[in-house]
């Protein structure tokens, strides 16, 4: 499988959080359209099925990453 460049995982992965805190789920459709993009697109990036699983692996993949870190997790508090 091929990877992912870190600079473009942690790309995506910011910008998924940002569109997270911005709710663009919940938005305008341009703005569901570029959230759901941002997720399939960090999905293939780390050859994920969900974004959850993404963002696991990703965090993994980026400097500095903790083995156990888990703190990108939608439902993680």
């Amino acid at each position: 499988m091929l990877l992912a460049h870190p600079a473009v995982l942690e790309d995506l992965v910011e910008r998924y959080k940002a569109l997270a805190v911005l709710r663009a789920d919940q938005g305008s459709g341009a703005a569901r359209q570029e959230f759901e993009d941002v997720a399939y697109s960090l999905c293939l990036a780390t050859g994920t099925s969900d974004v959850d699983a993404a963002l696991v692996a990703a965090s993994h993949r980026l400097p500095g990453a903790r083995t156990t870190d888990d703190s990108l997790l939608s439902g993680s508090s």
